[in-house]
């Protein structure tokens, strides 16, 4: 079935400009000033923005073995109605993606089960090197390290292991850093001076500017020394910015590095009035911090803006300080967030579509996704600028149901999604009859 949308107004490679797309399938088979084709659903989107989907290379959507807080049919679905249309899940499930056969036993479940486009990181851990380098980089993401606080056995903090994988990994290798023996002293520290009910606010003093920069500074040195291609993960401080350069284009870099929206949002001073429903690793931090991040966002230093989507139960997280786990669910309000600092007049509409869908794609090499370009797959979403809403529990889609935004007011909205061409999400009505595709990458 052919669909042409009519007098889109495009955010597309650092231009808005009104046209028509036809879709065919898929794909996207043209864009021009003026279209018609007889045979296709016309779908007119005057007044409205149509931009590539968002590519979020930072989710834990839970499943398998976690699906109490989340699986990868509830938070696909709250993705594509959140214009994220592609996405790619980390190891740390249960069990853990340790191996090759139990990284494809996600796709099966992606295959299965998910309305967005899906890809898997293959995790690594201190014993598994044989398994990561059997890792297909056209089909996988990439490699996962948590070189810093992680659940089970996925931290990898021996240095033989690090060097290893560093010299021997043909692929992008992405990372979570937070120096562990910093991370302990700290707590120690603490739990010496309060106990068991330390406030939230002392969060970002146990994982601190320190235990962020020495971690990530040692990873830069590695791929440094062996040339690895490397991917930082949520960067949450200022000091961490002077690891990336901005003097080269993005494609031909080696060390890249992402930002998530909870950084860019919150600040230490949101502890007292959110509690544990901010609580991340890294942890949010001061304010100086959140504006050195968005500093080096908008000078390219930071390369693209994800998620880091990670659900728990509202019961989890009702819990004191040390008891209460690191994470929150974020997919479905991620772009209309980024899009309220377009209405604050800080950045436009184009260098958002750049940071949350170019820049992943080029970073991650994706295949003919993250541009409205003829021939690439009919990955679209429409915003409707004017068309404000308020986040509330009865419009939560999240399993886990609830939001570290609620009770915001968003000026914008997703209005549609389309993935590969179905249009998915229209309005806040579902088509479920297709499920996304597995992504591949131009290796």
């Amino acid at each position: 079935m052919k669909k042409l949308l009519k007098n889109a107004q495009i955010i597309n490679e650092g231009s808005v400009q009104t046209a028509d797309v036809l879709i065919e399938g898929d794909r996207i088979s043209k864009i021009a000033p003026s279209l018609q084709d007889s045979e296709a659903e016309v779908i007119d989107l005057t007044g409205k923005f149509l931009m590539p989907g968002v590519v979020d290379d930072q989710v834990h959507f839970r499943e398998p073995g976690l699906t109490h807080k989340g699986r990868i049919y509830t938070e696909a679905k709250a993705a594509v109605a959140g214009g994220i249309t592609s996405f790619m899940e980390m190891p740390n499930t249960k069990p853990q993606a340790l191996t090759q056969a139990l990284l494809e036993d996600k796709y099966e479940i992606g295959a299965k089960d998910s309305l967005a486009n899906y890809s898997f990181f293959m995790g690594a851990s201190n014993e598994n090197i044989e398994e990561v380098l059997k890792t297909d980089p056209k089909r996988v993401a990439g490699i996962k390290i948590f070189m810093g606080s992680s659940t089970g056995n996925m931290l990898v903090d021996d240095q033989e292991v690090l060097n290893a994988i560093f010299s021997s990994c043909d692929m992008l290798i992405a990372v979570h850093c937070e120096d562990e023996a910093t991370i302990r002293a700290n707590t120690a520290k603490m739990k010496a001076e309060f106990g068991e009910e330390l406030p939230i606010r002392y969060h970002p003093v146990i994982r601190n500017v320190e235990a962020c920069y020495k971690s990530s500074s040692l990873a830069v040195r590695l791929a440094k020394e062996h040339n690895t291609r490397l991917h930082i993960l949520h960067i949450s401080t200022e000091k961490e910015t002077e690891l990336f350069r901005n003097d080269i284009p993005l494609e031909e870099k080696r060390i890249t590095a992402e930002a998530c929206v909870h950084h860019l949002w919150f600040d230490d001073s949101n502890y007292d009035e959110k509690g544990t429903y901010i609580k991340w690793n890294p942890a949010v931090k001061s304010a100086a911090d959140r504006e050195g991040v968005w500093k080096a966002l908008l000078d390219d230093r930071i390369d693209i803006i994800a998620t880091d989507h990670a659900p728990h139960t509202q019961e989890e997280k009702d819990n004191t300080y040390f008891n209460a786990p690191s994470g929150g669910p974020l997919v479905q309000h991620a772009l209309v967030a980024l899009l309220e600092f377009y209405h604050q007049g800080k950045v436009s509409l184009e260098w958002i579509v750049n940071k949350m869908c170019h820049a992943p794609a080029t970073c991650f090499q994706l295949k003919e996704r993250g541009f409205i370009r003829p021939g690439y797959f009919a990955d679209l979403v429409v915003v409707d600028i004017e068309k404000s809403w308020r986040v509330e529990k009865s419009n939560i889609l999240y399993d886990c149901g609830w939001s570290p935004f609620e009770g915001e007011t968003f000026k914008s909205s997703v209005v549609k999604t389309f993935v590969n061409g179905n249009l998915v999400y229209d309005n806040g009505t579902f088509d479920e009859q297709t499920r996304g595709m597995r992504l591949e990458f131009d290796r």
